[in-house]
Protein backbone atom coordinates (compact mmCIF):
# COMPACT_ATOMS: atom_id res chain seq x y z
CA UNK A 1 0.00 0.00 0.00
CA UNK A 2 1.45 3.32 -1.10
CA UNK A 3 -0.18 5.97 1.09
CA UNK A 4 1.12 9.36 2.24
CA UNK A 5 0.81 9.61 6.03
CA UNK A 6 1.27 12.46 8.50
CA UNK A 7 4.01 12.22 11.12
CA UNK A 8 5.23 14.23 14.11
CA UNK A 9 8.81 15.45 13.91
CA UNK A 10 11.03 15.27 16.99
CA UNK A 11 10.59 18.97 17.92
CA UNK A 12 6.80 18.88 17.60
CA UNK A 13 6.63 15.63 19.54
CA UNK A 14 8.71 17.13 22.38
CA UNK A 15 6.60 20.33 22.41
CA UNK A 16 3.44 18.26 22.55
CA UNK A 17 4.63 16.18 25.52
CA UNK A 18 6.16 19.08 27.45
CA UNK A 19 3.66 21.89 26.84
CA UNK A 20 0.52 21.08 24.85
CA UNK A 21 -0.57 17.87 26.60
CA UNK A 22 -0.19 19.20 30.19
CA UNK A 23 -2.08 22.39 29.34
CA UNK A 24 -4.88 20.54 27.53
CA UNK A 25 -5.23 17.82 30.13
CA UNK A 26 -4.89 19.77 33.37
CA UNK A 27 -6.05 23.36 32.89
CA UNK A 28 -9.58 23.74 34.30
CA UNK A 29 -12.09 22.36 31.82
CA UNK A 30 -14.28 25.45 32.30
CA UNK A 31 -11.44 27.67 31.11
CA UNK A 32 -10.75 25.53 28.07
CA UNK A 33 -14.40 25.33 27.05
CA UNK A 34 -14.62 29.10 27.44
CA UNK A 35 -11.62 29.62 25.18
CA UNK A 36 -13.11 27.32 22.55
CA UNK A 37 -16.42 29.20 22.67
CA UNK A 38 -14.58 32.52 22.44
CA UNK A 39 -12.64 31.19 19.44
CA UNK A 40 -15.91 30.02 17.81
CA UNK A 41 -14.59 26.48 17.47
CA UNK A 42 -16.85 24.55 15.11
CA UNK A 43 -15.11 21.30 16.02
CA UNK A 44 -15.79 21.75 19.74
CA UNK A 45 -19.39 22.80 19.08
CA UNK A 46 -19.96 19.73 16.91
CA UNK A 47 -18.66 17.44 19.65
CA UNK A 48 -20.75 19.13 22.35
CA UNK A 49 -23.86 18.36 20.28
CA UNK A 50 -22.81 14.93 18.96
CA UNK A 51 -19.60 13.59 20.54
CA UNK A 52 -17.43 11.94 17.89
CA UNK A 53 -20.06 12.63 15.23
CA UNK A 54 -19.73 13.22 11.54
CA UNK A 55 -19.30 17.00 11.60
CA UNK A 56 -16.21 16.81 13.79
CA UNK A 57 -14.83 14.06 11.51
CA UNK A 58 -15.30 16.26 8.43
CA UNK A 59 -13.41 19.13 10.09
CA UNK A 60 -10.56 16.78 11.03
CA UNK A 61 -10.46 15.05 7.64
CA UNK A 62 -10.37 18.31 5.69
CA UNK A 63 -7.62 19.52 8.03
CA UNK A 64 -7.73 23.25 7.23
CA UNK A 65 -10.52 24.96 9.21
CA UNK A 66 -10.84 28.78 9.12
CA UNK A 67 -10.97 29.31 12.91
CA UNK A 68 -7.66 29.56 14.77
CA UNK A 69 -9.02 27.43 17.61
CA UNK A 70 -9.85 24.64 15.19
CA UNK A 71 -6.52 24.93 13.41
CA UNK A 72 -4.88 24.22 16.77
CA UNK A 73 -7.22 21.32 17.54
CA UNK A 74 -6.67 19.55 14.21
CA UNK A 75 -2.92 20.08 13.98
CA UNK A 76 -1.30 20.65 17.38
CA UNK A 77 -1.96 17.20 18.81
CA UNK A 78 -1.79 13.67 17.47
CA UNK A 79 -5.49 13.01 17.15
CA UNK A 80 -6.31 15.08 14.08
CA UNK A 81 -3.25 13.74 12.27
CA UNK A 82 -4.04 10.19 13.34
CA UNK A 83 -7.63 10.51 12.13
CA UNK A 84 -6.42 11.58 8.70
CA UNK A 85 -3.94 8.71 8.72
CA UNK A 86 -6.79 6.35 9.60
CA UNK A 87 -8.79 7.73 6.67
CA UNK A 88 -5.93 7.00 4.28
CA UNK A 89 -5.09 3.61 5.75
CA UNK A 90 -8.68 2.42 6.01
CA UNK A 91 -9.68 3.53 2.53
CA UNK A 92 -6.58 1.90 1.06
CA UNK A 93 -7.32 -1.42 2.75
CA UNK A 94 -10.97 -1.37 1.67
CA UNK A 95 -9.92 -0.48 -1.89
CA UNK A 96 -7.67 -3.55 -1.96
CA UNK A 97 -10.49 -5.76 -0.65
CA UNK A 98 -12.85 -4.43 -3.33
CA UNK A 99 -10.26 -5.20 -5.99
CA UNK A 100 -10.08 -8.80 -4.78
CA UNK A 101 -13.84 -9.31 -5.06
CA UNK A 102 -16.24 -10.12 -7.85
CA UNK A 103 -18.00 -7.15 -9.42
CA UNK A 104 -20.09 -5.53 -8.08
CA UNK A 105 -18.67 -5.77 -4.56
CA UNK A 106 -21.16 -4.77 -1.87
CA UNK A 107 -19.69 -2.79 1.04
CA UNK A 108 -21.76 -2.31 4.19
CA UNK A 109 -20.59 0.75 6.11
CA UNK A 110 -21.80 0.95 9.73
CA UNK A 111 -21.67 4.30 11.52
CA UNK A 112 -20.85 5.73 8.12
CA UNK A 113 -21.51 9.43 8.58
CA UNK A 114 -21.25 10.92 5.09
CA UNK A 115 -19.03 8.02 3.98
CA UNK A 116 -15.58 9.52 3.39
CA UNK A 117 -13.59 6.32 3.89
CA UNK A 118 -15.71 3.98 1.83
CA UNK A 119 -16.28 6.44 -1.04
CA UNK A 120 -12.59 7.17 -1.30
CA UNK A 121 -11.97 3.42 -1.47
CA UNK A 122 -14.66 2.88 -4.10
CA UNK A 123 -13.38 5.73 -6.27
CA UNK A 124 -9.82 4.39 -6.16
CA UNK A 125 -10.78 0.76 -6.82
CA UNK A 126 -10.55 -0.90 -10.23
CA UNK A 127 -13.46 -3.26 -9.49
CA UNK A 128 -17.02 -1.98 -9.56
CA UNK A 129 -18.62 -1.68 -6.11
CA UNK A 130 -21.76 -0.51 -4.38
CA UNK A 131 -22.24 0.58 -0.79
CA UNK A 132 -24.92 0.73 1.85
CA UNK A 133 -24.12 3.47 4.37
CA UNK A 134 -25.87 3.26 7.73
CA UNK A 135 -25.89 6.00 10.34
CA UNK A 136 -28.07 6.97 13.28
CA UNK A 137 -27.75 10.64 12.31
CA UNK A 138 -29.49 11.30 9.00
CA UNK A 139 -28.11 14.87 9.03
CA UNK A 140 -24.94 13.45 7.50
CA UNK A 141 -26.68 12.16 4.38
CA UNK A 142 -27.06 15.45 2.51
CA UNK A 143 -23.32 16.03 2.80
CA UNK A 144 -22.78 12.36 1.88
CA UNK A 145 -24.80 12.70 -1.32
CA UNK A 146 -22.74 15.74 -2.29
CA UNK A 147 -19.61 13.73 -1.61
CA UNK A 148 -20.91 10.84 -3.73
CA UNK A 149 -21.57 13.24 -6.60
CA UNK A 150 -18.03 14.60 -6.35
CA UNK A 151 -16.65 11.06 -6.58
CA UNK A 152 -19.03 10.08 -9.40
CA UNK A 153 -20.67 7.46 -7.18
CA UNK A 154 -24.24 8.75 -6.87
CA UNK A 155 -25.72 5.62 -8.44
CA UNK A 156 -23.58 3.27 -6.35
CA UNK A 157 -24.33 4.36 -2.78
CA UNK A 158 -27.46 4.02 -0.66
CA UNK A 159 -27.99 5.80 2.67
CA UNK A 160 -29.96 4.11 5.44
CA UNK A 161 -31.09 5.92 8.59
CA UNK A 162 -30.77 3.43 11.41
CA UNK A 163 -28.93 2.13 14.45
CA UNK A 164 -25.98 -0.15 13.69
CA UNK A 165 -27.16 -2.35 16.56
CA UNK A 166 -30.22 -3.17 14.41
CA UNK A 167 -28.06 -4.36 11.53
CA UNK A 168 -30.06 -7.58 11.12
CA UNK A 169 -32.86 -5.53 9.57
CA UNK A 170 -30.58 -4.00 6.92
CA UNK A 171 -29.00 -7.04 5.28
CA UNK A 172 -31.22 -7.66 2.25
CA UNK A 173 -28.07 -7.74 0.10
CA UNK A 174 -25.25 -9.72 1.79
CA UNK A 175 -22.07 -7.63 1.95
CA UNK A 176 -18.64 -8.83 0.88
CA UNK A 177 -16.97 -6.15 3.04
CA UNK A 178 -18.23 -4.67 6.30
CA UNK A 179 -16.62 -1.44 7.48
CA UNK A 180 -16.79 -0.54 11.19
CA UNK A 181 -14.07 2.10 11.32
CA UNK A 182 -14.74 4.84 13.86
CA UNK A 183 -17.52 3.25 15.90
CA UNK A 184 -16.06 0.47 18.05
CA UNK A 185 -14.65 3.00 20.51
CA UNK A 186 -18.24 4.03 21.28
CA UNK A 187 -19.73 0.52 21.55
CA UNK A 188 -19.80 -1.93 24.44
CA UNK A 189 -18.21 -5.37 24.17
CA UNK A 190 -21.66 -6.94 23.93
CA UNK A 191 -22.73 -4.63 21.11
CA UNK A 192 -19.60 -5.39 19.10
CA UNK A 193 -20.04 -9.14 19.43
CA UNK A 194 -23.73 -8.87 18.53
CA UNK A 195 -23.06 -6.79 15.41
CA UNK A 196 -20.22 -9.06 14.29
CA UNK A 197 -22.40 -12.14 14.79
CA UNK A 198 -25.26 -10.56 12.82
CA UNK A 199 -23.20 -9.69 9.77
CA UNK A 200 -21.22 -12.96 9.87
CA UNK A 201 -24.48 -14.91 9.72
CA UNK A 202 -25.29 -13.60 6.23
CA UNK A 203 -21.89 -12.80 4.68
CA UNK A 204 -20.40 -15.22 2.15
CA UNK A 205 -17.38 -17.29 3.19
CA UNK A 206 -14.16 -15.36 2.67
CA UNK A 207 -15.79 -11.97 3.24
CA UNK A 208 -14.01 -9.31 5.27
CA UNK A 209 -14.67 -6.99 8.18
CA UNK A 210 -12.58 -3.83 8.66
CA UNK A 211 -12.44 -2.02 12.00
CA UNK A 212 -10.07 -0.03 14.20
CA UNK A 213 -8.83 0.09 17.76
CA UNK A 214 -7.63 3.23 19.53
CA UNK A 215 -4.76 3.56 21.99
CA UNK A 216 -3.96 6.17 24.61
CA UNK A 217 -0.89 7.25 22.64
CA UNK A 218 -2.75 10.36 21.47
CA UNK A 219 -2.01 11.68 24.99
CA UNK A 220 -5.16 13.78 25.45
CA UNK A 221 -7.80 11.50 26.94
CA UNK A 222 -8.47 13.85 29.89
CA UNK A 223 -8.97 16.75 27.50
CA UNK A 224 -11.32 14.79 25.26
CA UNK A 225 -13.43 13.59 28.20
CA UNK A 226 -13.52 16.79 30.28
CA UNK A 227 -13.69 19.40 27.52
CA UNK A 228 -15.19 17.80 24.40
CA UNK A 229 -17.34 15.11 26.01
CA UNK A 230 -15.63 12.27 24.12
CA UNK A 231 -15.77 9.15 26.28
CA UNK A 232 -13.97 6.66 24.09
CA UNK A 233 -13.27 3.05 25.02
CA UNK A 234 -9.61 2.23 24.48
CA UNK A 235 -9.01 -1.39 23.51
CA UNK A 236 -5.95 -3.09 22.07
CA UNK A 237 -5.97 -4.72 18.65
CA UNK A 238 -5.89 -8.11 20.38
CA UNK A 239 -8.85 -7.27 22.62
CA UNK A 240 -10.96 -5.98 19.75
CA UNK A 241 -10.00 -8.87 17.48
CA UNK A 242 -11.07 -11.22 20.28
CA UNK A 243 -14.53 -9.64 20.30
CA UNK A 244 -14.81 -9.94 16.53
CA UNK A 245 -13.62 -13.51 16.87
CA UNK A 246 -16.55 -14.25 19.14
CA UNK A 247 -18.74 -13.06 16.29
CA UNK A 248 -17.22 -15.57 13.89
CA UNK A 249 -14.28 -13.80 12.24
CA UNK A 250 -10.68 -14.95 12.18
CA UNK A 251 -7.26 -14.47 10.50
CA UNK A 252 -6.88 -10.88 11.66
CA UNK A 253 -4.29 -8.62 10.03
CA UNK A 254 -3.26 -5.52 11.99
CA UNK A 255 -2.13 -2.38 10.15
CA UNK A 256 -0.81 0.51 12.26
CA UNK A 257 -0.85 4.14 11.20
CA UNK A 258 2.51 5.87 11.80
CA UNK A 259 1.54 7.77 14.98
CA UNK A 260 0.48 4.58 16.74
CA UNK A 261 -2.89 5.98 17.81
CA UNK A 262 -4.91 3.67 15.56
CA UNK A 263 -4.61 0.19 14.17
CA UNK A 264 -6.89 -0.69 11.28
CA UNK A 265 -7.66 -4.40 11.46
CA UNK A 266 -8.98 -6.72 8.75
CA UNK A 267 -10.69 -9.98 9.71
CA UNK A 268 -11.93 -12.78 7.48
CA UNK A 269 -15.01 -14.97 7.62
CA UNK A 270 -13.73 -18.56 7.30
CA UNK A 271 -14.99 -20.83 4.52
Amino acid sequence: MNESFERLGPLRAMTKRAIIDPLANYLPAKWLRGLLRYGKSELASANWVDPGGWRSMVINYEGDPPQLADKILVSAGKMGMALRNRLRLGSGLIRDLINKGESPVHVLCLGAGPGHIVMRAMADADTLSEATLVDLNADSFEYGRELAAQYGLSDQVRFVHGDVCDVRKMLDNPPAVVKMIGICEYLTDEQIVDIASSVAAVMPAGSSIVFNDISLRHGNDRFFRRVLGLNMIHRSAAELSGLMGQGGFTDFEVHQEPLGVYNVIVGQLPG
